[in-house]
């Protein structure tokens, strides 16, 4: 009797030692299938559900008490004081049944505390190494503060400047874009999920969302199959292969199927063909809006249409909280379903290491870069994010000028340099363009300035003083653009001139006769056409983050050199757009016409200027037939003609002149950053694999290499080049 109670005894302590805590196993599928079998249709249902903290910690607290918190805190959406996120880890893991921890996202798209451009213009770097310590670094600031899990990044294709969102991706090209989602993950991921420094990526947002009609965001885009597999979700399949961990589902509906309902684009292909493992999360609310596209007659259609087309977690609306137990009881979804999406999530959250360091770690602040280092780095990723559109001699602007102004409403501006998704940064750490050139000229420059007006405002009485400023300088910087609130979600505008009366203001400075440079700071492209004919010289920086006056005044006084190129096409007016350069000729290209303007781009994709000029010259081709198994070797030689060192984007384009399907007059295949000193010269090489650069979807759809005539350009930007032609032939 007494070795019964000894046992029972020993038995209770053990229950009460091990209560919360998962079973465990060596594998983790092994224990994941584990905490499965003794989950209720209740709990694995919380997994799939991702709530938003709005600031009250003590709600959720009191629903852990009730023993509620497994049943819908999957995930947390939110920022809060990282005491409250290890409060609220600590109640999941300690005294919820099985102690599996949450895992908390936020959007993390260009720095988390400190801010770097929008990854439009970080993309205009041409840098994927660029984009990967960048987002290493975010990573490791955000994972401090108790992130796991970033909304990024954002790998949309976007032709459409009106679109807001264009400021989140990385431009227009597939080819490139593809590259740098990979280097994002790499980033975010680092070469350990587990790492308490890293972060697990979300790639959005899946997919065809750039495509949105009229630039409207939310808005339908109407797209083929085989323009979903040309241009939108390559970006999406390499951030797959870089071992994203998770994606988010689109908003927009794609022919007909909204995306978070789509069975063709998440299970088919994401989840069969490209063999992903890990989760899709919905975009806000965007299970419960398939009510409002009319394609679910209610939520219980809804959430049914999205679980059974491959939506694993829902964010915010709660719906699969409310709907899923009732469905599985009914025999309406199968509860083999649930698991499924419960198993991915789990993964991850095994992967991303919280069931072993679920909390916050101490030691983490001490271990990243220092802060000197990451202000360092914005500084740099800025201004080689600059891309410098216009020069006519007057830049580099001398140090030593007896005066200059700097007029316009980003003089003083720090608060818009942000860019939207500005995540935890602040206005009071970004150095505003006058800092910047304060600190840059001679003690003996006087620098003066004006507002002239608002950046939306419609007021001209301050014009009149910005002129009397500008008279009495030997040179005027412009300092123009739009505000951060111009970009970013459902921030889409109908026009891409100058807001406000920026436009009167710089005429009337040009009414001056000084030597003018206008710098712009937007989140998007823009028609800049008057600028272009009218003003000395044009440097676009973009949102460019903390470090945006540092870097910008770097670019004019000729301390960094510009060496930035256009990854997105500027229009002449919002009448061309959606403008683009990759586009498909048509039967009668000479007359596909506007009578009103030209129907090329203001600045091309790939466009940009430096303080130096190059020379393309020499374009050889190893061969001028090959088999679709072997490759090709295309070089050309590049010189530095000017007086300054530099950096050169080489870009290499091609085009499949006939084809069973056809094809753009051009396609980014490859690019190299070379550095040369001046009258230096380099050759440079780019080897072309038919099956990884020539492969194209067929009639039949099929993945294949077409024989055929080929034209390859080598050149600045893709309206330039060395052109040259070789063969693929059948042997």
């Amino acid at each position: 009797m007494k070795t019964r109670t000894f046992l029972i005894l020993i038995f209770s302590l053990l229950v009460v030692l091990f209560a919360g805590q998962p079973v465990q196993a060596t594998d983790i599928e092994e224990q994941i299938d584990q905490l499965i079998e003794q989950m209720t249709i209740e709990e694995k249902v919380g997994q799939m559900t991702q709530v938003y903290f709005v600031g009250q910690p003590s709600r959720f607290e009191e629903q852990v008490r009730r023993g509620e918190i497994s049943s819908f805190l999957g995930s947390v959406l939110s920022i809060m004081a990282p005491e409250e996120r290890d409060e609220l880890q600590r109640i999941a893991v300690e005294q919820s049944r099985l102690g599996i921890p949450l895992i908390f996202g936020f959007d993390v798209i260009h720095g988390y505390r400190t801010i770097f451009p929008i990854p439009v213009a970080m993309s205009c770097a041409w840098d994927p190494e660029l984009i990967e310590q960048v987002a290493a670094m975010s990573a490791h600031e955000a994972a401090v503060e108790g992130v796991d899990w970033t909304f990024g990044p954002m790998i949309d294709i976007a032709r459409d400047p009106r679109w807001g969102r264009i400021a989140e991706g990385y431009g227009e090209d597939t080819y490139l874009a593809s590259i740098m989602a990979a280097a994002a993950v790499r980033g975010f991921q680092g070469s350990d999920l587990s790492s308490t420094a890293s972060l697990a990526a979300c790639l959005k947002h899946y997919v065809a969302y750039g495509a949105a009609e009229g630039g409207r965001d939310y808005n339908t885009s109407e797209v083929s199959k085989r323009t979903l597999r040309e241009t939108y979700m390559p970006p999406f399949k390499a951030g797959v292969d870089a071992g994203a961990a998770t994606l988010m589902s689109a908003f927009n509906e794609i022919s007909g199927i909204p995306a978070t309902g789509n069975l063709y684009t998440l299970t088919e292909v994401l989840k069969g063909e490209w063999a992903f493992d890990g989760f899709v999360v919905s975009d806000w609310h965007s299970i419960e809006e398939m009510i409002e596209h009319g394609f679910a007659e209610d939520s219980v259609e809804a959430v049914t249409k999205a679980i059974i087309a491959g939506v694993d977690m829902d964010m915010k609306d709660g719906l699969y909280f409310d709907e899923l137990p009732g469905l599985v009881e009914q025999g309406k979804v199968s509860e083999e379903l649930i698991d499924e999406a419960v198993r991915r999530i789990l993964r991850i959250k095994f992967r991303k290491g919280l069931f072993t360091h679920p909390y916050i770690d101490p030691n983490l602040a001490e271990t990243g870069p220092s802060n000197e280092e990451k202000l360092q780095k914005a500084r740099e990723v800025a201004a080689s994010s600059m891309v410098l559109l216009k020069n006519n001699g007057l830049l580099p602007l001398p140090k030593d000028l007896e005066s200059i102004a700097l007029i316009g409403p980003f003089v003083k501006n720090r608060s818009d340099l942000l860019g939207c998704w500005y995540a935890a940064g602040e206005a009071k750490d970004v150095v505003a363009l006058l800092t910047g050139v304060k600190e840059k000229v001679s003690p003996l420059c006087d620098v003066l300035y004006a507002e002239g007006c608002d950046i939306d405002g419609t007021s001209t009485d301050s014009i009149p003083k910005a002129v009397a400023v500008a008279e009495q300088a030997d040179a005027v910087i412009l300092a123009l653009g739009e505000s951060r609130g111009m970009s970013g979600e459902a921030r889409n505008r109908s026009s891409l001139d100058l807001p406000g009366v920026q436009q009167e203001l710089v005429e009337a400075i040009y009414a001056t006769g000084k030597p003018i440079v206008a710098v712009v700071f937007a989140g998007r492209p823009m028609s800049i056409g008057w600028l272009n004919e009218n003003i000395d010289a044009i440097l676009f920086a973009w949102h460019p983050g903390i470090q945006g006056g540092n870097a910008a005044a770097d670019c004019l006084f000729g301390d960094f050199e510009p060496t930035g190129k256009l990854t997105t096409s500027f229009p002449r007016g919002v009448g061309q757009v959606p403008i683009y350069y990759n586009h498909k000729n048509t039967g009668r290209p000479g007359s596909s016409k506007y009578v009103d303007m030209p129907g090329t781009p203001l600045f091309p994709f790939g466009y940009g200027l430096s303080y130096t000029t190059f020379e393309y010259d020499n374009l050889q081709l190893s061969d001028t037939s090959i088999a679709p198994d072997e490759s090709l070797t295309v070089t050309a030689d590049v010189k530095n003609t000017g007086e300054r060192a530099s950096q050169e984007i080489v870009q290499l384009y091609i085009c499949d002149i006939f084809g069973s399907v056809t094809r753009p007059v051009r396609e980014l295949r490859g690019f190299k950053k070379i550095t040369l000193e001046p009258q230096q010269k380099k050759t440079v090489s780019f080897v072309i694999n038919p099956t990884e650069h020539l492969s194209i979807f067929n009639y039949n759809m099929d993945y294949v290499v077409e024989p055929g005539l080929f034209e390859v350009w080598v050149g600045p930007n893709s309206s330039e080049g060395l052109e040259a032609e070789f063969e693929i032939i059948e042997f």
